[in-house]
């Protein structure tokens, strides 16, 4: 072979492997379809706007489609939806998981958290430092990206007892996951599980006497329509997990990972700035279609508390039986060390 031709041949097959490499580089057009269990609202206008940065940051290339109130899946099967590849990203809420989230669940514990930005700060410090949380998610095929907080929770149905922990004997109490019906159960009530987007019609129809859910919620769904009282605060959790599948975090490439990572950190600082403002808002909105909003008296929630069980604790001890007892107490015991208990 001509020592010219040759080269001519070696210096093709170089430039074809660059364009090889380069073109596994630069991220292809994506569309990711995001499942959400919530409907369409100013509610989630920190997740909405998650997904516009992303697809400002990747110029178009990485779009994310949200179809909202259960379009693409109910509450309970959106996890394993994502984790199978036939959607791309779901927001996860932990009660409905709570015999496979078993450590995400307690997240959802009552009793645990004061405020918002307590549950929060918690679930920042836990995802960061101890493994147990994230390799969970892993088992399911799915990773986390960022955490929405709640506002505090409320009682809300058309008799104006709910103030009281006498006055909530014998209601029938929306609820939802291992721990909160405990919570209920405990001052005598009778915990009803049901999903978000069915408690209007229950309170209507007087199969639920009180919802249990934020303001946010309460005006996002016009629950101060067929219950005029809501009292509260109750107690705070944390709310649902905003995750990607692994199948969909594989499309896309380093820099696209890198771009995710950023963006959810800034959205979840964004969530923790947002929520007070919003929820004060909320409980203004409530009262102004005609809600009347009580508060639930310090002395009224503190035999709530003496009345109920000891639900972190519980949950060590159900771990225990799972054979997870000792991950289970680190994070006990981390927990309290960062809530100064």
């Amino acid at each position: 072979m001509n020592k010219y031709i040759g080269n001519l041949i070696k210096g093709a097959a170089v430039a074809a492997s660059l364009g090889i490499a380069g073109s596994a580089v630069a991220q292809d057009e994506v569309t990711l379809r995001w499942g959400h269990y919530l409907p369409n609202s100013p509610f989630l206008e920190v997740e909405q706007n998650f997904a516009k940065k992303i697809a400002e940051r990747t110029d178009g290339k990485v779009k994310i489609e949200i179809t909202y109130a259960g379009g693409l899946g109910k509450g309970n099967e959106l996890m394993t939806l994502a984790g199978r590849g036939a959607i791309d990203m779901a927001s996860i809420v932990p009660g409905y998981y709570a015999d496979q989230l078993l450590f995400i669940r307690a997240f959802q514990i009552p009793f645990v958290f004061d405020t918002p930005a307590e549950a929060m700060t918690l679930s920042r410090n836990s995802f960061a430092e101890i493994p147990a949380f994230s390799e969970e998610l892993d088992k399911f095929n799915v990773k986390f990206l960022f955490h929405q907080p709640l506002g505090q929770y409320y009682l809300t149905g058309p008799d104006e007892n709910c103030d009281t922990v006498a006055g909530l004997k014998d209601k029938k109490i929306r609820s939802f996951g291992a721990d909160i019906p405990k919570l209920h159960a405990a001052v005598g009530a009778v915990p009803v599980s049901i999903g978000v987007g069915d408690i209007y019609e229950a309170l209507q129809r007087g199969t639920l006497d009180y919802s249990f859910i934020n303001p946010g919620n309460i005006v996002t769904n016009r629950f101060y329509e067929p219950g005029k009282f809501s009292c509260g605060p109750v107690m705070a959790i944390t709310g649902h997990l905003i995750t990607i599948g692994k199948r969909a975090w594989d499309k896309l490439t380093p820099e696209t990972q890198a771009i995710f990572m950023e963006e959810a950190k800034v959205s979840q600082q964004a969530y923790l700035d947002w929520i007070d403002a919003f929820e004060s808002k909320a409980v203004e909105d409530i009262q102004a279609n005609g809600g009347v909003v009580k508060p639930f008296p310090d002395a009224e929630l503190a035999k709530w508390k003496d009345m109920a069980p000891d639900l972190l604790g519980d949950w060590v001890k159900d771990m225990e039986g799972r054979g997870l007892g000792d991950e289970a107490q680190k994070v006990y015991d981390q927990w309290h060390a960062w809530l100064g208990r």
